[in-house]
């Protein structure tokens, strides 16, 4: 898909570009701990650079005027604009919309990052097409979400989350913790807004982001209540720390780690250390119902998976098309073996498509007005998730074979010439010169085989939770009884047997 791009602020008509968002980040007063040190500037940081630019670049193609159509829309009769993805649907089109803009940014990305700004949008518009849901706890509480819905809409925000609690003791809920402050809870209240003390994660793209939405996506008890909150956060917020796990940016050259050095959007834990929130930017306060039913219960959980599972479709593809060209220069893509491994590839690829056009397809209208993706085509992509994605990477392994372990430790060495002369006689491939080949099999070693590759290995597996939590969503979702009822027909139709029949 070939994208305009924009570099400057006066063609984009008010949208954000990459140097806006690289200028608000830039030494903000963030507090993000890496190797022992706190990072002043996030966009200089070896370890975030490479993904921030990313980011920007995303921001380029939507700020693009050529790219109008494509990443916004009209918010009103002003003629402002938003991103798509910054919308409540109201009709299947504007659902396909919204697709149409996360593949964009999906392709530009190759499918490998998977918190990009469109994501938590998707739940933010969510939230904000059902206001009613968090007036339960308070009509102030549902102004506050469509307020900040409106305020990140306009300003094009990169929002990230972090709603699951750390892994110290799941076996007791969050206030029976040796420390009922472990798990991120409110501690104080006061007449201009909340404190919070506590830890939090996964907050993947966390130190990319400007905001980060924080809640529990994790049932709550009775008792939990402290625990039972959902707030934005500026991530320069005094008393916010940002603990980043290793970055595999810094695996090596960027020529030998080309995915690593662009897409690492590193997760993290945070850290709350008596942070102080205003109310406007609270939108739950200890309403355990509130908590658990603004996932389940508004379309947000919905929108974001939808947007996830273009970004997921799209990683396939990328990684069917690395497996086609790695065939190609090792010169087996003839082989009939061979054909099928691409062939099974393919289904794989194209199923998760297919089930995307299904959400839009069997989407629903509720009685507001708001388009819901179908949720069993949703949720049956999430459920095969962590095993498809495990299938797909393994015949990528089987069909490069040892092609990608014969490898230079770096291109750099084809800057040697006698080590160059070698390299080209002895690891060419017919068509395709040794660099080419070379530069090839790194990149799909990139995503199979390093650092990078194993987290996104493990991040697939857990995209959606433990595979029983999202199966139990299969399952809450399935329409069982169109299955039951062709059994019971099935047995009403049998003939008994005449003896049978008599009795």
């Amino acid at each position: 898909m070939n994208m305009l791009v924009s570099r400057s602020p006066a063609t984009s008509g008010g949208l954000r570009t990459g140097a806006d968002y690289m200028d608000a980040i830039r030494a903000d007063g963030r507090t993000v701990y890496y190797n022992g040190e706190i990072v002043r500037d996030v966009t200089r940081h070896p370890a975030f650079r490479g993904a921030i630019a990313s980011v920007a670049s995303l921001y380029d193609l939507a700020a693009h005027p050529g790219n109008r159509e494509r990443m916004t829309y009209e918010v009103d009769a002003s003629g402002r604009r938003a991103l798509h993805c910054y919308r409540v649907p109201r009709s299947v089109e504007d659902l396909r919309a919204a697709r149409g803009m996360s593949a964009v940014w999906a392709e530009a990305t190759c499918g490998l990052m998977g918190r990009t700004p469109d994501h938590v949008a998707g739940f933010l518009s969510g939230f904000a097409a059902k206001p009613s849901l968090f007036a339960a706890g308070g009509e102030a509480y549902a102004g506050n979400v469509q307020r900040f819905f409106q305020f990140a809409r306009d300003r094009h925000l990169y929002v990230s989350y972090a709603i699951v609690p750390p892994q110290i003791d799941r076996s007791k809920p969050a206030h029976q913790q040796s420390d009922p402050t472990l798990y991120a809870g409110v501690v104080a209240e006061r007449d201009d807004g909340i404190v919070l003390k506590g830890a939090q994660q996964l907050a993947t793209g966390a130190v990319l982001s400007d905001y980060v939405y924080v809640s529990c996506i994790h049932p709550l008890q009775p008792g939990d209540e402290n625990h039972a909150f959902g707030v934005v956060i500026p991530m320069n917020a005094p008393g916010l720390k940002v603990y980043s796990r290793k970055s595999f940016a810094q695996a090596g050259d960027a020529r030998d780690y080309p995915l690593s050095a662009r897409f690492d959007e590193t997760d993290a834990l945070l850290v709350l250390d008596d942070v102080f929130v205003p109310w406007e930017h609270v939108f739950i306060h200890r309403n355990l119902d509130v908590c658990w039913n603004q996932w389940w219960k508004t379309p947000a959980h919905s929108y974001g998976n939808y947007q996830a599972q273009v970004r997921y479709a799209t990683k396939l593809r990328f990684l069917l098309g690395l497996a086609k060209r790695v065939t190609e220069i090792t010169g087996v893509g003839s082989m009939p073996p061979v054909r099928v491994q691409l062939g099974e590839l393919a289904a794989h690829a194209t199923v998760v498509e297919l089930m995307i056009d299904a959400q839009e397809t069997r989407a629903t209208i509720d009685d507001e007005g708001v388009v819901w993706p179908a949720k069993s085509a949703l949720y049956a992509v999430m459920s095969l998730q962590g095993e498809l994605n495990s299938r797909m990477v393994d015949m990528l392994r089987e069909l490069s074979g040892g092609s990608m372990i014969m490898l230079p430790p770096s291109l750099a060495d084809f800057d040697h010439p006698d080590a160059a002369r070698d390299l080209e006689r002895y690891i060419a491939s017919p068509g395709y010169p040794a660099r080419d080949r070379v530069a090839l099999l790194k990149m799909a070693w990139d995503l199979i085989g390093s650092e990078f590759a194993g987290r996104h290995q493990q991040y697939e597996k857990f995209y959606g939770g433990a595979s029983f939590l999202v199966k139990q969503n299969m399952f809450r979702t399935y329409d069982f009884d169109a299955a039951t009822s062709l059994v019971d027909r099935a047995l009403a139709g049998v003939a008994l047997p005449a003896d049978r029949a008599a009795a």
